[in-house]
């Protein structure tokens, strides 16, 4: 495996994912990145198993191969090293050597057979514009339970209609909800979930770094959430449970 890659294009893609990997982790793989190069692309996995990131980004690949590699450490590596080109090879028992200019690291990685299978996303459901997304989120997030024990209470309620979207949070003592009239061709029936706060957090920051995607392209499956905004695409595990019967509070 050996792969050039330029460094912003590089520290772009890490610094999404160190929201993404497992700090505090019994499990060595989930602080982990996955990285895989082939052809022109350079595409990167990461899970904590609550949630999980796909991005991709721009490289030159001599000899196409996958590894894993310390998220974190990468990050710091790549952030500190100078703004040129940086070449990746791999070596053997999964060590890969990164130089850049004069500088020059060895890093050990772990096999990618560790590494956790991805959900796939289904179709998807409906295309929310990324503006009005981040708007909601802003708007309902700090009303989200910090209490472990109250599970429904950790996230948002999403409903998507044919004309509207809406979001509300409470934590039992305040309520934020939020409806925004938005023409969703692709629903014909309500959808409703409930967003984890952490990938709500993770959603913010995704939009913020991806100012050519004005769409995100939501779906969903038994037990995932899916937010896919092109390069990038971030899945979650979903919610279950009874949301609280918010409109029965709300002043008519």
């Amino acid at each position: 495996m050996e792969f050039t890659v330029r460094k912003f294009d590089l520290l772009q893609e890490l610094t999404l994912i160190q929201g993404v990997v497992e700090r505090k982790t019994t499990i060595p793989i989930l602080a982990n990145v996955l990285v895989k190069a082939e052809g022109g692309e350079l595409r990167f996995a990461a899970t904590d198993l609550e949630i999980g990131l796909k991005s991709v980004c721009v490289s030159k690949t001599t000899v196409p191969g996958t590894v894993t590699l310390p998220a974190k450490r990468l990050y710091e590596i790549v952030r500190a090293l100078p703004d040129k080109e940086i070449k990746f090879k791999r070596g053997e028992a999964n060590w890969v050597t990164v130089t850049c200019g004069t500088s020059r690291f060895k890093i050990a990685g772990l096999p990618q057979e560790d590494f956790p299978a991805l959900a796939e996303p289904k179709s998807v459901l409906a295309k929310v514009p990324a503006d009005v997304f981040a708007k909601l989120i802003a708007r309902t997030i700090f009303a989200i339970s910090t209490e472990d024990s109250r599970f429904t209470l950790s996230g948002a309620l999403l409903l998507l209609k044919p004309g509207s979207i809406t979001m509300v949070a409470t934590d039992g003592h305040r309520l934020a909800h939020i409806e925004k009239s938005e023409t969703l061709e692709e629903i014909t029936e309500e959808i409703k979930v409930l967003v984890p706060k952490k990938a709500m957090n993770e959603l913010i920051r995704m939009i913020s770094e991806s100012s050519d995607a004005d769409r995100i392209g939501f779906s969903r499956d038994d037990n995932h959430l899916f937010f896919d905004m092109g390069k990038r695409l971030l899945m979650s595990r979903m919610l279950t449970g009874q949301f609280p019967n918010y409109e029965a509070v709300l002043p008519r």
